[in-house]
């Protein structure tokens, strides 16, 4: 074979694992090669995360046509719901590390059974929170500085949002079963079905188009709402069609409090992992809410085009942390680490290119979603300060979820603590408030202490003490 032959040869087999990819696959990840694992796992998990991600952007999009104060409310919500996102995120990470562990060890039967668990605690957490945030939305709003129009007009959204929480929770966590068997072409197909069903709904819901009534800001939590809903539905019904790697039988759907107790035990660090990381978020929107709704509007849109790049590196992580569980699941450590240290380069060098990107767009981007100059001059200043700490963030989101891809999930949440809440929002309130940098002030200390993890991350990730995690 010439090297023509072989170039042909080489592009046809990648373009075959690319659709392998896509429509599902049987492979064994702990086997073959670690740069193709990588490939077939992490095209449906960046497509998942990417459609997570316009969900943020739809939204705000919409959202923006009804004025500043609307704007605001989504923000002050979405930093609200951190908790709930914790919460979603933490058992996400449990289910995603016992459930490649359970693959890894070809204990199929006890990997269907552990994802049923994983969902009946996520249904009987959501419910209370759904109650409470329903009931007392208005005055979490107020707690955040919220006043006027947003709690006399918008505070609906917010109660929307929290008693329709159960359809965040399960998205995030039956998704994460599909990551952790290697089905992420089912888990990039719901965020497909929701974001599709969300897009449609929210400008027919808001401004009340065709035969449907104009709900406003309410239009946008209840668009939402039933696109993650069905997204839901489809979940499930995957899950008994007996057509992917995790197949749920009637024998599985028994209460097993001993593999519940397992998983609770490795989301515990998950769940404070993303409290500290989440819930900072709140202490910086409180800081920038002093500044008044121009600036918490500028940030809110800004804080969302962020997010639309950063989640699609989110399916990068999720990847590395699937090939982790399932490889030391085999008992494959070298091999686990090795998968950590390509993923989080490549991830490096897509975000450092993206941050260029910002950095000399930063203007045009905010026009896209306002043409109010002063929400864009705060969202363009906050685009290109946080741009310089994207190669950080590339790096750091890879290692982070190897770390919880092994059930290690204690050493990020103390890496979270130091960096978020010791050096993060008390740097932000000084740059802020002490020293005059107002809004930038908190942009920079976001820099500063997503760099430090980055940092930490890899010190701690080359000692190794991850490889005898035991989930």
């Amino acid at each position: 074979m010439d090297s023509s032959e072989e170039n042909h040869f080489n592009e046809a087999s990648i373009w075959s694992e690319v659709k392998t990819s896509l429509s599902g696959t049987d492979k064994d990840f702990t086997k073959g090669s670690i740069g193709r694992a990588i490939l077939v796992l992490s095209i449906p998990m960046v497509l998942e995360m990417l459609m997570e991600s316009v969900f943020a952007v739809v939204d705000i999009f919409f959202v923006s046509k009804l004025g500043a104060e609307a704007i605001a409310t989504v923000g002050i919500t979405e930093s609200l719901m951190t908790l709930i996102y914790a919460i979603a995120i933490g058992f996400a990470m449990a289910t995603t590390a016992v459930v490649a562990r359970r693959f890894g060890e070809k204990n199929y039967d006890k990997a269907s059974i552990t994802a049923v668990q994983s969902i009946i605690a996520g249904i009987l957490v959501s419910t209370p929170i759904a109650i409470f945030g329903g009931i007392f939305a208005p005055e979490l709003l107020v707690l955040m500085g919220a006043e006027g129009k947003i709690i006399s007009e918008f505070s609906v959204y917010t109660t929307i949002m929290f008693s329709t929480n159960f359809v965040i929770m399960l998205i995030f966590v039956i998704n994460a079963v599909y990551r952790g068997a290697g089905d992420a072409n089912i888990a990039m197909r719901t965020l497909w079905i929701a974001n599709g069903i969300n897009i449609i709904l929210d400008p027919l819901l808001i401004f009340g188009l065709w035969i449907f009534p104009e709900m406003g800001i309410a239009g946008a939590a209840v668009a939402t709402s039933i696109g993650r809903g069905i997204g839901v539905g489809y979940q499930c019904y995957k899950l008994f069609d007996g057509k992917t790697r995790i197949n749920l039988l009637k024998e599985h759907l028994v209460l097993r409090l001993d593999i519940m107790s397992n998983l609770i035990r490795v989301s515990l660090g998950g769940i404070g992992q993303f409290i500290i990381a989440t819930s900072s978020w709140i202490g910086l929107v409180r800081i920038i809410a002093e500044f008044g709704s121009v600036s918490l509007a500028g940030y809110t849109i800004a804080v969302r085009i962020l997010i639309f790049s950063i989640l699609p590196s989110w399916g990068w992580s999720n990847a590395a942390a699937t090939l982790v569980g399932q490889n030391l699941g085999a008992e494959q450590p070298e091999r686990a680490e090795k998968s950590t240290w390509i993923t989080a380069i490549a991830n490096m060098l897509f975000l450092g290119l993206v941050g260029i990107l910002f950095f000399t767009n930063a203007e045009l981007l905010m026009r896209i979603f306002t043409a109010d100059e002063a929400i864009i001059e705060i969202g363009a200043r906050c685009l290109r300060i946080m741009s310089y700490g994207y190669l950080a963030y590339g790096f750091g989101m890879v290692i982070i979820q190897a770390f919880n891809g092994a059930g290690d999930t204690l050493t990020p949440t103390l890496i979270n603590l130091v960096c978020f809440w010791i050096i993060e929002i008390p740097l932000a309130y000084l740059l802020a408030m002490k020293f005059g940098f107002a809004e930038e002030g908190v942009f920079y200390s976001i820099v500063i202490s997503e760099t430090l993890l980055g940092i930490i991350g890899f010190i701690l990730f080359k000692r190794g003490k991850w490889k005898t995690t035991k989930v």
